[in-house]
């Protein structure tokens, strides 16, 4: 028996320890925390909040409404459609209403609730506010006080350790930016520096993929939106699939090509690009395009994610809700244009870099996983228990 067991059997005696959502928490509407504007400024103060995974949107310099959480007095914030939750314990404002501010009912362990809620399995099945409806009825596990404290002490430990795998591999990313800015900085007699449509051109993408034309197998196809949530700098392999019937509609990307996603919801993802590296043509969808060019593929690829590639980016930025950048303007962009050896010698500079910080299998994200799911089997065996 271990000291967790050891203090539930001691101080768990009666039948009572499970205790709905709502009967430790309560909550708070957000709507007088809202941001006015969401033209975020990274050197403003306040945080501006979501509940799922992005968390930190953007900063924002409004001052007024903003809800003062802190160490001392911290809140849960919770996606009222998704069911995410995030821990927060600094003031910060929200994007919108879509989610609930919790906080803890008197002499009630905030931490060891959030750690709990991590632990129930729920998918919402439709789009409706969850909270009030279906999730604040859910039970969780409720010992004494000094078991939950036991609990809390062992998954903080775990939750630091992982804290700090993630600074070290942030402060390597900024390394390996600064290292890549440098490495495509040329004197004019070590390359040339030209606009991208005069060493290559762009194809539109017409076709309108949809997740009913997905296939199981077929033509390998890149849609626009997994350019910037699933794919890397480069890959030789596609995640989805069409029909013969669909991809003869639309266009094809060769060997080579880079393909651009050039619409998105943020500044961040507008041309977010990937190299294709493998044997097959493959079929790309619309809000995309295709650079075809006689560079090395990688070269090109890790271009589009320097500090000189997104500051001629910005200008032509346009669009409210969608952001976007048309191929017209992406042809004026300048790019430095050295000898194939010197690409092909920075091309392997950098694939050691995005090896050490990308790779799954190996390195500090690999590290990062491995502590991630020693963490989650832990806490789920911690906070689950056998009705008394």
């Amino acid at each position: 028996m271990n000291k967790i067991d050891e203090l539930i059997a001691r101080c768990c005696k009666d039948n009572n320890t499970y205790r709905a959502l709502s009967e430790v928490l309560d909550y708070i509407r957000p709507d007088k925390y809202i941001v006015q504007s969401t033209k975020y400024d990274s050197s403003s103060p306040i945080p501006v909040l979501t509940a799922g995974k992005s968390f930190i949107l953007g900063y924002t310099n409004e001052l007024n409404g903003v809800y003062h959480a802190s160490r001392e007095v911290p809140s849960i914030i919770f996606d009222d459609f998704t069911t995410s939750c995030q821990w927060v314990d600094f003031a910060f404002k929200v994007k919108s209403s879509a989610m609930k501010i919790l906080i803890p009912k008197e002499g009630v362990n905030l931490r060891y609730v959030y750690y709990a809620m991590k632990c129930i399995r729920y998918i919402p099945s439709d789009h409706a506010r969850q909270w009030l409806s279906k999730y604040s009825c859910y039970k969780i596990f409720y010992p004494a006080m000094e078991v939950q404290k036991e609990i809390v002490t062992i998954l903080d430990a775990f939750t630091k350790y992982e804290a700090e795998l993630a600074a070290e591999l942030a402060a390597r990313k900024k390394q390996y930016e600064y290292y890549r800015d440098a490495l495509f900085t040329f004197s004019e007699h070590d390359a040339q520096l030209v606009t991208l449509a005069s060493i290559g051109s762009f194809i539109r993408c017409s076709s309108g993929l949809q997740k009913k034309d997905f296939a199981t197998h077929g033509i390998g196809c890149i849609h626009y939106g997994e350019i910037y949530t699933y794919y890397g700098t480069h890959t030789d392999s596609t995640r989805s699939f069409v029909s013969k019937v669909f991809a003869k509609k639309g266009r094809m990307a060769c060997t080579g090509d880079l393909i651009i996603a050039t619409t998105s919801e943020n500044d961040r993802d507008v041309c977010k690009a990937v190299a294709w590296l493998g044997k097959d043509e493959i079929a790309i969808s619309y809000h995309a395009c295709i650079y075809r060019h006689s560079l090395h593929p990688k070269y090109v690829a890790y271009f589009f994610q320097t500090r000189f590639f997104q500051e001629q980016k910005r200008r032509y930025i346009c669009g409210t809700k969608v952001r976007e950048v048309n191929t017209e303007s992406m042809g004026k962009f300048l790019i430095p244009v050295p000898a194939m050896e010197e690409q092909e010698r920075i091309v392997s500079i950098l694939d050691k870099f995005d090896s050490m910080l990308n790779d799954r299998s190996e390195g500090l994200l690999f590290e990062i996983e491995a502590r991630k799911k020693q963490y989650e089997y832990y806490r789920d065996n911690l906070l689950t228990f056998k009705k008394m």
